[in-house]
């Protein structure tokens, strides 16, 4: 008998449409360029080629980073303040 029981079925995850912006260093992840500042961009927002995402803080320096997408903000996978490697998935450009 297999794994799923009679009756019950298998649902696999459906690839993510869209581009991926990822992390192109280690560092902090902000959403603002200060605290008392907005967001950059939030889930809904269209963004084009080169407008500024969010900022990651490395060795004491804020790297702006911009997007190599035009499109509308459909998830963003780093909340404010959360450590990211080099590669990780920032957000989701559709």
């Amino acid at each position: 008998m297999s794994a799923a029981g009679a009756g019950e079925t298998k649902v696999e995850a459906l690839p993510e449409k869209g581009n991926f912006i990822t992390s192109p260093i280690i560092g902090t992840f902000y959403t603002s360029p200060s605290p008392e500042k907005p967001c950059f961009v939030k889930v809904g927002d269209t963004v084009n080629v080169g407008d500024v995402v969010c900022i990651i803080e490395s060795m004491k320096l804020m790297n702006e980073i911009n997007s190599e997408f035009s499109g509308k903000v459909a998830e963003v996978y780093v909340n404010n303040g959360d450590s990211v490697e080099f590669g990780q998935k920032l957000m989701r450009i559709e």
